[in-house]
């Protein structure tokens, strides 16, 4: 185990990328107490929520009372999303201290899901970096279907490669390589990470693998062996994959804690405040936890009690 990382940070992207896509309204409250508990929980960032349109994104509607009436815990992070620079107004506004720009390795996909070329994309987040830097705002920066698309099938690393480049050269602290539909491997995931090693530092690389095939924690120890020591991932595996109907989308939380705990490595996170969390989310949004170590230490705790 001595390759691997000692200590690892875990992006909590729960309340936002795991909710946005919930049919029923979650209401303010719920989103803040959920929120709190993973603070609370040790976790060191929680992705918060996203300064866009309530026409696209009607879930995220209330963007603006969510962070400005945040308890706010001394060493938490809240980034939230800001796809332009209008969103970025609004979120420094309302408070923002950190933003996430999102864009795509997939023509198809940067075209379907925000609407313009990849190399537009980046124009469009140009401005917003440089605002974001002279604000003394962090950005960090995501990269979807950095593995395989549901329009074009598989995307050649150096592709990944190029876009991340892109995001750190502008000034993003850190880029997510996120497997928005599920299909990588660890072989795939490893290659992806190594071209991407060849243009930013290990250290500012995160990952985000959704879970869709059953093999996003395969994927985090295949990156933690080249040293990647940053993973973002969803309490009780909230958000589905949208483009496969019935699937899972984001790795539960309570699993990648319980791996890395299991191999000796530092998160600083309560596993069983994450888990008692991941139940009551649950619970609140009437679906079956979607993490399997959440449910095995939940029913354990049952029997025991």
């Amino acid at each position: 185990m001595s390759s691997l990382p000692r200590k690892v940070r875990i992006v909590e992207v729960g309340p936002r990328d795991g909710l946005q896509n919930e049919k029923g309204e979650v209401p303010t409250a719920v989103k803040l107490e959920l929120i709190g508990r993973l603070a609370d929980a040790g976790l060191p960032a929680v992705e918060a929520t996203a300064f866009v349109s309530p026409k696209w994104i009607p879930q995220m509607a209330d963007h603006t009372e969510v962070l400005e009436r945040i308890r706010r815990k001394p060493g938490v992070s809240y980034p939230v999303l800001t796809p332009n620079l209008k969103g970025f107004e609004a979120a420094r506004a309302a408070g923002a201290t950190e933003v996430a720009v999102f864009g795509a390795a997939s023509e198809a996909f940067s075209r379907k899901n925000i609407n313009c070329s990849i190399a537009e994309s980046l124009a469009r987040f140009r401005p917003l970096i440089e605002k974001a830097m002279q604000e003394k705002i962090k950005v960090r920066g995501y990269v979807s279907c950095v593995v395989g698309c549901p329009y074009e099938g598989d995307i050649a690393p150096r592709k990944v490669a190029e876009v991340a480049a892109a995001l750190y050269d502008m000034g993003c602290h850190e880029v997510s390589l996120g497997d928005t539909i599920g299909v990588g491997t660890p072989g795939k995931t490893r290659a992806m990470i190594e071209a991407c090693m060849q243009r930013i530092p290990v250290e500012k690389l995160a990952g985000h693998y959704h879970d869709t095939y059953g093999q996003a924690l395969a994927n985090i120890y295949a990156s933690l062996e080249l040293g990647v020591a940053t993973f973002d991932s969803s309490v009780s595996g909230l958000g589905g994959c949208p483009y496969a109907k019935g699937a899972s989308g984001n790795v539960a939380t309570e699993d990648v804690v319980y791996m890395l705990h299991g191999l000796g490595i530092e998160t600083g996170i309560d596993l069983e405040k994450v888990v008692d969390t991941g139940i009551w989310i649950s619970t609140i949004l009437q679906r079956t936890p979607g993490s399997k170590a959440g449910r095995a230490i939940a029913a354990k705790k049952e029997k025991s009690a």
